[in-house]
């Protein structure tokens, strides 16, 4: 069972293309091992379970949708940047099965701004995508610090709001996103941090809800320090630590981590103290000194 952080809600990643073992599933069109996936994130922590089935046909989306909600009564977060996939995914869940919760759609960016057309069909919480964002002369390009990030989530925000019927803040959910730490040159860190605070410092944002794919973050990196302790549940734990008392309360992460408040003076909290304080290399270089 996954330890809980008072307020974090946990969007079970397993079902997820990506992920070597579940790609496998998918290949053998395993359904009976894709709903046990379901079941077992349930069963140890996950308020959602998120389903992406890579670069699938929206019937396959469509297929998983409908048999894992023939056996969990959990809402689903449908992750694609693909519209039809989406609207396959969408139109397949039935919100009498979760309750009449409302699934996820994860994740609509300034670039995909038709896929909230299909809310007509079924109604669904946006995650909505701020590393990119439209320049003055309308060309989409990657956010590169916390105020350009916090300018989009702005600018998205006020988007959903027009798009979705009386969407409350309460009701969207942000992803800032979150690169691996261990190749962090560029200080994607600091304005991850710094846009969290940014967003949570906005009266116009407030309760508005914040999201990473939690796993990006310690991609890469060994699963032991040389002492035998591990690397990667601490350093989530730490981010955690930093983020969640400035609102961010969601992750896309497993349920096999025992994610926690950590002490200030706990091992990895003082590694991402002093990532905040580095540049460059030497970031990465204070990241590999943590672990080894």
């Amino acid at each position: 069972m996954a330890m809980t952080i008072p307020g974090l809600t946990i969007i079970g990643e397993s079902i997820n293309d990506s992920v070597p073992s579940t790609h496998v599933l998918f290949e053998k069109n395993d359904m009976a091992g894709i709903i046990e996936l379901a079941k077992s994130q349930g069963e140890n922590g996950a308020a959602y379970i998120d389903v992406n089935v890579g670069l699938r046909s929206p019937g396959f989306m469509a297929d998983v949708v409908r048999k894992i909600q023939q056996h969990i009564s959990l809402p689903l977060s449908i992750d694609t940047p693909d519209p039809e996939i989406a609207a396959a995914g969408l139109e397949a869940y039935d919100p009498g099965r979760a309750g009449g919760r409302k699934p996820i759609l994860n994740s609509i960016s300034q670039a995909r701004l038709e896929m909230f057309d299909i809310q007509a069909k079924q109604p669904f919480v946006p995650v909505l995508l701020i590393t990119e964002g439209v320049d003055q002369n309308g060309v989409l390009k990657m956010n590169k610090t916390a105020g350009e990030t916090h300018a989009t989530a702005k600018v998205m925000v006020n988007i959903a709001r027009e798009r979705i019927n009386n969407a409350t803040n309460d009701q969207i959910i942000l992803d800032p996103g979150i690169i691996p730490i261990g190749s962090d040159a560029e200080g994607d860190f600091k304005r991850l941090i710094n846009a969290i605070k940014l967003i949570h410092q906005d009266a116009d944002l407030k309760g508005v809800n914040m999201s990473v794919g939690l796993s990006n973050f310690t991609v890469m990196l060994p699963s032991k320090r040389a002492d035998g302790s591990p690397v990667k549940g601490p350093l989530e734990s730490a981010f955690l630590t930093l983020a969640v008392p400035m609102g961010f309360n969601t992750i896309i992460g497993s349920v096999k981590r025992n994610y926690s408040l950590l002490p200030e003076d706990h091992p990895a909290m003082q590694c991402l103290k002093d990532v905040l304080e580095l540049d460059g290399f030497d970031t990465i270089m204070r990241v590999k000194e943590f672990y080894s």
